[in-house]
């Protein structure tokens, strides 16, 4: 009888084994490594976005982490796994916590928080000449995608470009999380199909920026000297890292090595870094005296593209701009980055003020289009803020 149990022990390892080794692969690593964490950051092979030989940094207020946060604020960082809470006033650092070993130059993938540093990079492009107008088409870029004359740049920008994304983060077989654990990115988003007219709904979909990012580097070879090649980590390192004297190399992961960045997520960067990003859109796109990203371009970006349907399909889009959420709170509107586990930063021009909050999960309650957690992050932010 033993011996009996035994042989169908085996036989049923044997089968399982053969099972997942004819998984594709990047299912294989999804059952490996399952859900994503902002401690992913050295699973992929990265592209680096290199910084200045100089470093521009915020100052420490007088009233630098003099707030005492209290027992249930405390309980409710530590609830979601929060490792970095920044909040930043006139260029000068209220409050500055880290938690589980992050410190401030440790890199966390900021998730879809990624999605807006595209956004600005597309921006800087159409400044510099590289994209003509937002409502080119994708075939003017990339005659190879198949519906590229049903799609504008504009579209992708705004989240209605109408393509069959599948936008699921817990099922093995989505597009999203072979994005995320497959080898081919570019193969995967060259086989989308438009399933509804472009421009009209706003539904978010990861390909939609992953698409944009393709566009966007073909526009730089395009317009860039005869056979000169230029990723979208090099566009970042050349016209956001370096003008702006950010202080950490920051990583992109890519697909496969010396493949194309995963441009929908996969930025690695620390808490004060992003910072800048904020203060950059504060400032309406000028750093310093120098203007990075026009701002009639960035002012577009910052406001809902309201002729748009929103998802709930009950009226305009209030909440969405150019791969940059807008956040309604306690009457006011302002700007935010978001990315998947609660990677946020909230940029508050009515305060002057930048919070960024990175940690390993978010809330799952939704109060319409934003979960319940970032209202709480902000709430402590406006009691530091006081």
């Amino acid at each position: 009888m033993k011996k009996r149990w035994i042989q169908v022990s085996s036989a049923l390892l044997a089968l399982t084994a053969l099972f997942f080794l004819c998984m594709p692969t990047y299912v294989r690593k999804a059952l490996i490594h399952w859900y994503p964490d902002i401690t992913d950051t050295y699973l992929f092979p990265s592209n680096a976005v290199v910084k200045a030989d100089s470093c521009w940094d915020f100052s420490l207020s007088r009233r630098f982490n003099t707030y005492e946060m209290t027992p249930e604020e405390n309980a409710y960082l530590k609830k979601f796994g929060t490792v970095a809470y920044l909040v930043i006033q006139q260029d000068s650092v209220l409050y500055e916590e880290y938690r589980e070993g992050w410190t401030p130059q440790t890199l966390s993938n900021i998730f879809s928080a990624t999605k807006s540093i595209v956004g600005l990079l597309v921006g800087i492009a159409h400044d510099e000449g590289y994209i003509e107008t937002l409502d080119d088409k994708v075939s003017k870029y990339l005659p190879e995608f198949r519906d590229g004359e049903k799609i504008t740049i504009r579209n992708l920008l705004t989240m209605s470009s109408g393509l069959n994304w599948d936008e699921a983060y817990t099922s093995l077989f989505s597009k999203t999380t072979e994005a995320y654990y497959g080898e081919d990115i570019r193969h995967l988003i060259m086989s989308l199909r438009v399933e509804e007219e472009p421009g009209k709904r706003y539904s978010y979909k990861s390909g939609d920026t992953q698409l944009l990012s393709f566009v966007l580097e073909a526009a730089l070879a395009k317009g860039g000297r005869e056979g000169e090649a230029m990723t979208i980590s090099d566009y970042a390192a050349r016209k956001l890292w370096q003008p702006m004297e950010i202080c950490n190399d920051a990583l992109w992961n890519l697909d496969r090595q010396g493949g194309d960045e995963k441009a929908y997520c996969c930025f690695n960067t620390t808490a004060r870094d992003l910072a800048h990003l904020g203060r950059l859109i504060i400032n309406r796109g000028n750093w310093n005296g120098k203007q990075i990203v026009s701002e009639s371009y960035l002012q577009e970006a910052i406001t809902p593209a309201t002729y748009l349907v929103n998802e709930f399909g009950d009226g305009a889009l209030d909440y969405y701009g150019f791969q940059i959420w807008i956040m309604h709170y306690r009457g006011m509107q302002f700007p935010a980055f978001r990315g998947l586990g609660g990677q946020y930063v909230f940029i508050i021009p009515e305060k002057n003020a930048i919070v960024v909050r990175l940690g390993h999960e978010r809330s799952d309650e939704y109060k319409r289009e934003k979960t319940i957690d970032m209202d709480e992050y902000l709430n402590i932010a406006f009691r530091i803020l006081q």
